[in-house]
């Protein structure tokens, strides 16, 4: 390793260590509902603990499951393509399983030690295991939704175009798994023009990052919006007032309906409250976010069949 993959190295792991801190202030004395069945730290790929799951099922089927069992949520966390995990996104995700949905938490390679493409393929990974175990866990892989936010709504919205465009999954060497029905996807506080961002000069540090290679922001791969087809999914689309992201949201859901897509897009919270900021869907303790995905779920409900 070089001297300035080192460098990279020891400013990732300080803003790591930083984000945790804060992370774990917003966490601290919440207790995980007794309400699911929780499986956890299953292998679904070759590469350790980068690629383990966990599924939370909730106990009382209700008038939530099909025929099949419980529609599924994967949840591809954020994080700058550098951090998070599913430990730290447990909470937010077992919120979304007492909603009625069997919901995936997933583990994936992070920058700068894995780059791009590396969390497309493990989230393919991801939708080959639930095509193989989904039943096991009484769960419906013919009802399936992603959701992501920050940098993991822009992981989101390129895996939902390779799952759904044959021609854009080639460049990637990767085939879907044609028994799970994408059928809905949740996008919030997101950006979503990653070559713009990588050769803009606030950006690019993270974007090197990812890449690892300035080359890389010419490849065909990375652009998303020329790829996007009449097949991609449905999208929830948010953010916040004071998300720093804000400015992506309503022009990706522009685009997106230019394009067919059914779009439904909301800005929560207001300029006065700031604490209704970036991803603060997350936060168990906000209002706000809990309409956010009481409304995002229920943009899922529409879908399921």
């Amino acid at each position: 390793m070089g001297n300035s993959d080192n460098k990279s190295l020891e400013r990732v792991n300080a803003m790591r260590k930083a984000w945790a801190q804060s992370d774990a202030k917003r966490d601290a004395g919440l207790k995980e509902p007794e309400s699911l069945d929780k499986f956890r730290d299953i292998s679904y790929g070759p590469y350790g603990k980068q690629n383990l799951l966990d599924i939370y099922v909730p106990k009382d089927k209700g008038n939530t499951a099909t025929e099949k069992g419980f529609p599924i949520i994967v949840n591809i966390h954020g994080g700058g393509y550098f951090y998070g995990d599913k430990e730290l996104y447990r909470f937010y995700c077992m919120n979304l399983a007492q909603r009625g949905f069997a919901v995936v938490n997933f583990n994936y390679r992070l920058a700068p030690e894995n780059h791009f493409p590396a969390p497309i393929e493990d989230a393919m990974a991801v939708m080959k295991w639930v095509d193989e175990n989904a039943e096991k866990y009484g769960a419906d892989k013919t009802n399936v939704f992603i959701v992501g936010d920050s940098a993991g709504a822009q992981i989101t919205s390129q895996f939902a175009c390779v799952f759904t465009n044959q021609g854009y999954a080639k460049l990637f060497g990767l085939t879907a798994p044609e028994s799970v029905k994408l059928k809905a996807i949740g996008l919030a506080c997101g950006m979503y023009k990653m070559p713009e961002r990588a050769y803009s000069e606030k950006d690019n540090e993270l974007m090197m990052d990812y890449l690892g290679d300035e080359k890389l922001i010419s490849d065909p791969r990375v652009e998303l919006h020329s790829n996007i087809d009449k097949n991609y999914p449905p999208t929830y689309i948010f953010s916040s007032y004071n998300d720093f992201l804000v400015s992506e949201c309503v022009p990706m859901a522009d685009f997106l309906k230019e394009k067919g897509i059914e779009v439904e897009c909301k800005i929560y919270g207001s300029k006065e409250a700031k604490e209704i900021a970036h991803v603060f869907h997350c936060n168990m303790r906000l209002e706000e976010g809990k309409k956010a995905n009481d409304a995002q779920t229920e943009f899922f409900r529409k879908h399921v069949n």
